[in-house]
């Protein structure tokens, strides 16, 4: 089961004016579940997105990228589930496109008006027909108080639907920030199989909307990994109606940091949700590194830590095997560190320090951490100002057999 995490309640995800969500049970894959999603976006909204930089990106992402880069007004936005439209080639370039013709013409605009995004299986023909009957449906669905539905309706491996809300006050004016996210496998930063969805009704430039995704992505989807693999079909998206009745909110506005934080704390709260469901995940692992010389050294240790199967394995046994994390902090590939200036805590207790096990410490004491659904592991450097915070998981038995069994 997800580590403290249930869905959220739909009263608890609030309606954001200017978009309306409609979802549809149209067969992708398996019968009697949604698996296609339409969001409608009031005219003038603003649309800003980052993806996947694998480089055999879905189809999808292709053409949200061409549409994007165009400049048109976006008006929708259509999810299928059950089928990544990846690793197929041209043919799937012309099935994303089919799908956007279709969505394009039950609303009257412009297919470059339209982004596709897809998740499933990878290198399989996506079932055109199949997700164009279903727009229909999705249509008649379209409500501005259907964000739970929509979350239901991207899963794919995901025990629980992910979705949170905000309510800020901008020059006088309540503004509301509701996202939701798929993902629980095939989970690592490069971003800029994760799909996040933020929506805002406050109104906002261009350029500052592309700095908040940015900002947002950075300290959010980009500090998680549940497996160390990276999706074909990656993608997050940030849209801001205009429908709150403030200025318009620019680079320079008194008011940016206040909305563009409040957006990064929903986007934290939807990537940890997407590590606490990760496939199998028993424990939620928080590694934070501190006094680095760079970021950039302080996320090599950090991944090193995070994506050790003999790590993530012995968290799941509570076995205090910590020795594995020293060795991971040494192969991390900084070249320079001195090993014997760092530390190493176990939530609060000191592990290693003086290149060695930690004179004060028992293996009791880590056993006792390691039972916890939640852990902290801090590495010191003890060379620099730099800290980053990663998020992880552990490894169980469920998440091979998950795996093992998703095409079935």
């Amino acid at each position: 089961m997800p580590v403290n995490l249930s869905a959220p309640q739909a009263q608890s995800l609030f309606p954001v004016r200017g978009v309306k969500l409609g979802a549809a049970e149209a067969h992708v894959r398996k019968p009697n579940r949604k698996d296609v999603l339409v969001m409608q976006l009031a005219a003038g909204s603003r649309v800003a997105g980052v993806f996947t930089q694998n480089r055999f990106c879905a189809a999808p992402v292709t053409l949200c990228k061409e549409h994007l880069a165009k400049g048109a007004a976006i008006r929708a936005l259509l999810v299928n589930t059950g089928n990544a439209n990846a690793g197929t080639g041209e043919e799937g370039l012309q099935h994303a496109r089919q799908t956007c013709d279709a969505l394009a013409g039950l609303m009257v605009c412009s297919p470059a008006q339209i982004l596709p995004f897809s998740t499933g299986v990878i290198m399989e023909p996506l079932p055109v027909d199949r997700i164009v009957a279903g727009l229909p449906d999705c249509i008649k669905d379209l409500r501005e108080d259907n964000w739970l539905r929509a979350a239901e309706a991207i899963m794919t491996t995901d025990i629980v639907a992910k979705g949170t809300s905000r309510r800020i006050t901008l020059a006088g004016n309540t503004v509301t920030i509701t996202g939701i996210a798929k993902g629980s496998g095939m989970i690592h930063p490069n971003m800029a199989t994760m799909l996040g969805y933020i929506a805002t009704d406050a109104a906002v430039d261009q350029q500052a909307l592309d700095s908040m995704i940015q900002h947002a992505v950075n300290r959010s989807f980009n500090c998680i990994t549940v497996d160390g693999d990276t999706s074909t079909n990656d993608a997050l998206v940030l849209i801001a109606t205009g429908q709150s009745g403030h200025a318009e909110i620019g680079m320079e506005s008194a008011d940016y940091g206040l909305l563009r934080d409040a957006i990064t704390e929903v986007a934290i709260e939807l990537a940890q949700a997407i590590v606490r469901d990760g496939e199998g995940a028993t424990k939620f692992m928080t590694i934070r590194i501190e006094n680095g010389r760079d970021e950039a050294e302080c996320r090599k240790i950090a991944y090193a830590i995070a994506h050790s199967p003999l790590i993530k394995t012995a968290f799941f046994a509570s076995d205090p095997n910590l020795g594995r994390i020293l060795a991971a902090i040494g192969y991390a590939g900084v070249d320079d560190l001195d090993v014997n200036a760092l530390k190493l805590y176990l939530g609060d207790v000191l592990v290693a320090e003086h290149g060695g096990r930690a004179a004060s410490y028992q293996e009791a004491q880590g056993a006792a951490v390691m039972k916890a659904p939640e852990i902290t592991v801090r590495v010191v450097l003890d060379r620099g100002a730099a800290d980053v915070t990663i998020w992880t998981c552990d490894f169980s038995y469920d998440y091979v057999k998950i795996n093992a069994d998703y095409r079935s």
